[in-house]
């Protein structure tokens, strides 16, 4: 079988299709230093505002963790290095939330039994993947999402340390 002479123009070509390869994008979610009670005190919403500073200290009390800003609106506690098998690696907070317009977003581990049993217990949520949805801290128990903070740290942090990703205060 004849090999193909790679032509001018062939190789125009192949230049153009590896260009046009994705390459491997950067984590979008990665610490910051913004101060997260300058991010509090700039959301535009006022209950919302008071809202996020009541879940740092009960996130804060759950995990024995300070609060560190993830991106421009998670504030997350806790963080965990991570490799995947495709050999990506980053960083991400162990748990948290993310006090947006429409709903106050949970960043907490749902996986296990205790945190099905907490979950049923904590008050009108919606859920979607990982993430649990909150329209009012009004809506919620904030005794049972203390313990539900508790737990997911616990049981992320096993779980994550099993795989051999560090977990450590931010």
């Amino acid at each position: 079988m004849a090999s193909k002479r790679m032509t001018p123009a062939n190789k125009a070509i192949a230049k153009k299709v590896a260009a046009k390869k994705p390459a491997k994008s950067a984590n979008k979610t990665v610490a910051t230093k913004v101060s997260v009670a300058d991010f509090i005190a700039g959301l535009e919403n006022l209950s919302r505002s008071t809202e996020a500073a009541s879940l740092v200290k009960i996130f804060e009390k759950a995990t024995g963790w300070k609060a560190q800003m993830w991106g421009p609106t998670i504030i997350g506690f806790g963080r965990y290095a991570y490799t995947y098998e495709s050999g990506r690696q980053g960083d991400a907070c162990l748990v948290g939330f993310s006090p947006r317009k429409a709903a106050i977003t949970l960043y907490l581990g749902t996986r296990t039994l205790e945190a099905q049993v907490l979950y049923d217990k904590l008050g009108k949520t919606k859920r979607d993947g990982g993430c649990i949805y909150v329209n009012k801290l009004a809506d919620i128990d904030l005794a049972v999402l203390e313990k539900f903070v508790k737990a997911a740290k616990t049981a992320a942090a096993k779980e994550f340390e099993a795989k051999g990703w560090p977990v450590s205060p931010c």
